[in-house]
């Protein structure tokens, strides 16, 4: 990882970008790895802020999503990270455990379908 107190150049300004934008102190692992690769860094900072920013969808909404695919992928990292996001953009602990309720119930019934091999109702073509 390259620490906060090593990075120069784009790396350096990328990472007071995530810090001023974020309102954090601090850079975070996902970030300092990916500095290994400036090019990688500056990449997924720009997208992240763009698809995670308030469109159709509100920021919260996004996170929950984002919390969901990270969960069937088994990202505990970004579990973590985006549960944290998620409560600061107004999510509740009710709320997360209603998420992780949806989620295992959805894996399952996508299982079974697949497993079944279930036919696509007409209806839903």
């Amino acid at each position: 990882m390259i620490e906060e107190n090593e990075a120069t150049g784009k790396v350096k300004e990328i990472f007071e970008e995530i810090k001023q934008k974020r309102n954090i102190k601090s850079v975070n692992n996902f970030w300092k790895m990916l500095a290994n690769e400036p090019e990688t860094l500056e990449r997924t900072w720009n997208s992240l802020q763009q698809v995670m920013k308030k469109g159709a969808l509100d920021e919260m909404t996004k996170e929950l999503i984002y919390i969901a695919v990270s969960i069937t992928n088994s990202c505990e990292y970004c579990i973590k990270s985006h549960s944290s996001a998620a409560i600061k953009k107004g999510a509740s602990k009710d709320m997360l455990a209603e998420l992780n309720a949806v989620v295992g119930m959805a894996n399952e019934t996508n299982k079974l379908v697949e497993s079944y091999q279930v036919k696509v109702d007409e209806i839903y073509e």
